[in-house]
């Protein structure tokens, strides 16, 4: 079963994305910062990550950073409330695998998951 880590400071969108991604075979992991967020990735090394672009203390930028620096190849899906392309590009040159707007279109999220845990498992 593929583990997803699931980060946001905000219970509701957590929540929501237990909830689709227990119902989709998913075992799901949560963290409602950067600082936990890391220790989960190191202590239960998910085969994905997705992450809230803001957040406070560490913002979803810098934990990508970090989670790279712990596993170049995790896959990492960068989640925001807000469209800023330079912020979606930015995050997609660190190594995020893909960049979706909230509110989250699920059949969208579904598909990108399924893509990246079917290549990793893969490999």
């Amino acid at each position: 079963m593929a583990k997803v880590l699931v980060v946001d400071d905000e219970p509701e969108a957590v929540e929501l994305l237990v909830e689709f991604l227990s119902s989709k075979g998913y075992a799901v992991l949560t963290a409602t910062n950067g600082e936990e967020a890391l220790r989960r990735v190191k202590e239960d090394r998910p085969h994905l990550v997705l992450l809230d672009v803001r957040m406070p203390k560490m913002d979803g930028m810098e934990t990508l950073r970090r989670i790279r620096e712990i596993d170049p190849e995790m896959g990492v899906i960068m989640v925001t409330a807000v469209n800023e392309e330079d912020v979606g590009r930015k995050a997609l040159e660190m190594g995020a695998f893909d960049y979706i707007v909230k509110p989250l279109d699920l059949k969208y999220l579904e598909r990108s998951l399924w893509y990246k845990i079917t290549t990793m498992l893969m490999k």
